[in-house]
């Protein structure tokens, strides 16, 4: 059984200036991934040349919500990150045609 390596892609604002300015893409990723195997799994899928990967791993966080029943409590779980650095000139589309 083959292990998912590459888990979503990271949509946010701070993503999107990243992807802009930078050339620079964040994705969630497995949590046993190294390096060279999300640097081949984003080759393999978005057919693209990688020049750098970087991960890291972001902690855990209790998350408080008001409604009107009173406080709920919860937790985030933590993940693991990888920002992907591509080559110049290319570029991944993840809406493709919406």
């Amino acid at each position: 059984m083959a292990k998912t390596i590459l888990i979503k892609p990271l949509i946010t604002e701070k993503a999107e200036l990243l992807s802009e300015k930078g050339n620079k893409y964040s994705f969630v990723v497995s949590k046993d991934a190294n390096k060279i195997e999300i640097r081949k799994a984003v080759e393999g899928m978005y057919q693209v040349t990688v020049e750098s990967v970087n991960t890291m791993i972001m902690p855990a966080k209790e998350k408080n919500r008001t409604t009107r029943a009173g406080i709920l409590r919860g937790r985030k779980s933590a993940f693991k990150k990888a920002v992907i650095t591509l080559s110049e000139g290319e570029e991944i589309d993840f809406f493709g045609d919406i």
